[in-house]
């Protein structure tokens, strides 16, 4: 028996979207950006912050499953 489905939200939709990033997020960032030769934006928001993550994982390979 498998569990309810948990299908991923759009970060343009969270309720606390508009929020400033958190700082596990600003600390991640900064480790993708470096490794991606990338400047980090000053301030972001929580769903920035995720969107950014997104593309700088899938730039340089982190966080997939390969």
């Amino acid at each position: 028996m498998t569990g309810p489905q948990n299908p991923e939200k759009d970060p343009q939709d969270w309720t606390t979207g508009e929020e400033q990033m958190t700082g596990p997020q600003r600390s991640y960032l900064q480790t993708l950006a470096r490794e991606a030769g990338e400047e980090l934006p000053a301030d972001l928001t929580k769903a920035e912050a995720s969107q950014l993550i997104d593309r700088l994982q899938e730039k340089t390979g982190r966080g997939t499953d390969s």
